[in-house]
């Protein structure tokens, strides 16, 4: 599980690099297309995934970049909610258990746009992906650190504290 995040994130690194050379050389520029590194988390699905698409969706619209979701080209709105083929897009489990068929479906996932997302879960998930920390309740991040002997969750801020060695009084 780990492997596979760690080879994403490698994934997405040479794919910046490769893609930032071919578009500074093509348009005769320099500099970096994209602002801040390359961040995710591993992600409960049941409770948070259809919250990290809102989150994923709405991005442009909190920065002011267009006024709602389905303006956005990238975005996978226009797949999801108004069911615009797109070759790149896989629906996951989560969004068919929204409803039995695809146009309820779509109906459904544009309800989900009809409230602001909870300012608690967009704290959650942005602390998650800023920290590289599980996004998740409290007993899936606990399995997740016993299974991969690896912390889910942050630490306290801070170096750890030294460890005080005994004296041999003889």
């Amino acid at each position: 599980m780990v492997e596979k995040a760690d080879r994403a994130s490698l994934l997405m690194k040479h794919l910046g690099q490769r893609y930032v050379q071919y578009v500074n050389r093509t348009y005769r520029r320099n500099g970096t297309l994209w602002e801040g590194r390359f961040r995710s988390c591993l992600t409960q699905t049941e409770d948070y995934l259809l919250a990290c698409y809102l989150y994923i969706e709405l991005n442009p619209v909190r920065a002011g970049m267009v006024r709602h979701p389905c303006d956005y080209r990238w975005s996978s709105y226009a797949a999801n909610a108004e069911g615009r083929p797109n070759r790149l897009i896989r629906p996951h489990y989560q969004y068919l258990c929204l409803a039995q068929s695809d146009a309820q479906r779509r109906i459904a996932y544009r309800d989900l746009f009809k409230t602001d997302l909870d300012a608690d879960v967009l704290s959650q998930i942005r602390d998650s992906t800023n920290g590289n920390i599980v996004l998740g309740a409290e007993r899936f991040q606990k399995k997740i650190e016993s299974t991969l002997n690896q912390r889910a969750t942050r630490g306290k801020a801070g170096r750890p504290a030294r460890a005080v060695k005994e004296k041999k009084i003889n």
